[in-house]
């Protein structure tokens, strides 16, 4: 704590956000005085914002009682002092500091998303082996719009004309957006995000950042604050960011892609390759591994009523767990690259997930085929998308029934953690299918 005293201190920071993230990935927490953070060294929060759906709504009660002190009593959240980065938005001199989750015996609370990702990395440890990933998150730049109702349009740019067709890599499309995004870049500077390559994305208005490779958990730290920060960036220009999964009629989805590898922790040799330069067998069990586990975890990767409308017919997403070298059209692809970076890329995660779920999900299914030598099918040549065998739940519903129902997530992440997260997401289904939608006023109301 007296490092992170100095460096608040260093900063003439006078108000702290503090920070944790629930289950959908929303942060929760408090604002206090600086003083007063150094003084408590954390905050309480009741440990039922861990149960929380995105509408603000709760578990059924049996559920709630079964998984949560009856008492509704307070989690000890701790700040972790590797997590601090300032709030380059805000009028006075602001920090953020993500927090850990305890209860009152110092045990980690397994309803905390940061801290299944955290578990996941001790497995990797125990074998002597460093996971990296590298996510790349796309997005969508839109008008904005009170009316929910409405469908979402295009932004205005700086040319007074609002976007239209497809730009895929369109340098001077990205341009029209040059001031929001100097912001963007100006603010995940000064905190200290580690993103690489702006791209212009294949639907309108929708583009890409990429992160740099590095530590799985530093780096959904950064998903996490980055998409709070991509956010503020276009309100400040009039503008919407939205990371839904399908935000667009007839335009592609968003994804959040996460390239992974795995390195020998003591020599920092990649495990994926042989030493003549080969696919690895761990390498090829960690990708049987995703192949298997993946449809029973997707809820994890694909958490919303939406997000499976990425996964529709004649879209840009791959529905498959296939893998394939440098096949795009699979949902596991392997990147041309030399042997120490051999990695797999995931492209199955949406936009809208949680990333320390995504990322602990996908680590723990690849982590999973290793130990129990799950061998992959072989590698797709040409295209994937027709291919009927490994195919994924195509509703939430479903995947939802597949995941509680999956002995190893319980075993690894908890049963307390898949009933609740199976639980809330339930909440968020039914309360979805209480709206009636427009689709169903323009065809049903006059004509059935």
């Amino acid at each position: 704590m007296k490092d992170l005293e100095s460096w608040l201190k260093e900063r003439r920071i006078t108000e702290v956000e503090c920070l944790v993230s629930d289950i959908t990935g929303i942060a929760r927490g408090k604002i206090t005085p600086v003083s007063k953070f150094v003084a408590e060294k954390g905050m309480r929060l009741p440990e039922s914002v861990l149960l929380q759906s995105v509408t603000g709504d709760y578990v059924e009660d049996d559920i709630y009682y079964s998984l949560l002190d009856p008492a509704d009593i307070d989690m000890v959240c701790k700040p972790d002092a590797t997590a601090a980065y300032p709030v380059p938005w805000a009028l006075e001199p602001t920090a953020q500091v993500i927090h850990d989750c305890f209860d009152k015996m110092g045990n980690p609370i397994e309803l905390s998303a940061r801290n299944q990702l955290k578990k996941v990395l001790a497995l990797y440890a125990e074998k002597g082996w460093k996971p990296v990933v590298a996510p790349e998150m796309e997005f969508y730049l839109t008008k904005r719009c009170e009316d929910p109702d409405l469908p979402l349009q295009p932004p205005i740019g700086r040319s007074g004309r609002q976007e239209t067709g497809r730009q895929s890599f369109s340098i001077d499309a990205a341009n029209e957006f040059d001031p929001l995004f100097e912001d963007m870049y100006d603010w995940c500077e000064a905190q200290g995000l580690d993103i690489d390559t702006l791209i212009h994305e294949e639907g309108t208005a929708q583009m890409e950042i990429n992160f740099r490779h590095g530590d799985p958990l530093m780096l959904a730290d950064q998903v996490f604050l980055f998409k709070r920060t991509m956010r503020e960036a276009a309100l400040k220009h009039d503008v919407a960011a939205t990371f839904m999964a399908k935000p667009v009629t007839n335009e592609p989805g968003s994804a959040m892609h996460i390239h992974q590898s795995v390195l020998d922790a003591r020599t920092g040799k990649s495990i994926f390759s042989n030493d003549d330069g080969t696919m690895s067998q761990l390498f090829l069990h960690h990708i049987g591994g995703l192949q298997k586990f993946i449809p029973e975890s997707l809820p994890l990767m694909a958490p919303n009523v939406n997000s499976f409308r990425r996964f529709l017919p004649d879209t840009s997403a791959p529905v498959n767990v296939e893998w394939g070298e440098e096949n795009r059209t699979c949902g596991l692809r392997v990147p041309d690259s030399n042997p120490q970076n051999r990695r797999v890329e995931n492209r199955l995660p949406g936009a809208d997930a949680n990333a320390y779920l995504a990322i602990a999900a996908s680590l723990l299914c690849g982590y999973l085929g290793m130990v129990q030598k799950v061998n992959p099918s072989a590698p797709v040549q040409g295209r994937a998308f027709e291919r009927r065998n490994l195919r994924l739940p195509f509703t939430l519903e479903m995947a939802l029934e597949r995941m509680e129902h999956c002995d190893e997530l319980t075993r690894y992440m908890g049963s307390k953690f898949v009933t609740g997260f199976v639980a809330v997401k339930r909440v968020e289904n039914e309360n979805f299918k209480r709206v009636i939608s427009s689709w169903e006023r323009e065809f049903l109301l006059l004509s059935v």
